[in-house]
């Protein structure tokens, strides 16, 4: 990753989680982890566009099946973080953030939470 600055996104139970922050064009490893696309809204200042969560970084990251409703909303940059290869505690993850913010694009997952 061309960037090696962190942040810490909070979740609705409050436990906070740290992220790499990475520009979208950035490779990533093939590695378990979760990942919000976001965009930055000033300096320091960061919106969620979609948060997810994958068994390879690599895999998922490089063709994104809400590529389209991401650009729309202006993603700019893509923050990650390897996780548990336990994919019910990168899921409980992803749910915590994802009722915090409310994603644009994660539209299609509020009702089942």
């Amino acid at each position: 990753m061309s960037e090696s600055k962190t942040i810490i996104w909070e979740g609705e139970s409050g436990n906070e989680y740290k992220y790499w922050i990475a520009s979208k064009d950035s490779n990533f490893k093939d590695e378990p982890g979760n990942y919000i696309f976001a965009k930055q809204t000033k300096p320091n200042t960061w919106v969620a566009v979609y948060i997810g969560q994958t068994d390879s970084l690599k895999d998922r990251l490089a063709n994104h099946d809400e590529d389209s409703c991401i650009k729309k909303n202006g993603a700019t940059h893509i923050h990650t973080h390897t996780s548990s290869n336990n994919e019910k505690v990168r899921k409980s993850e992803e749910e915590d953030l994802i009722k915090k913010w409310k994603p644009a694009c994660n539209e299609q997952h509020k009702s089942s939470f």
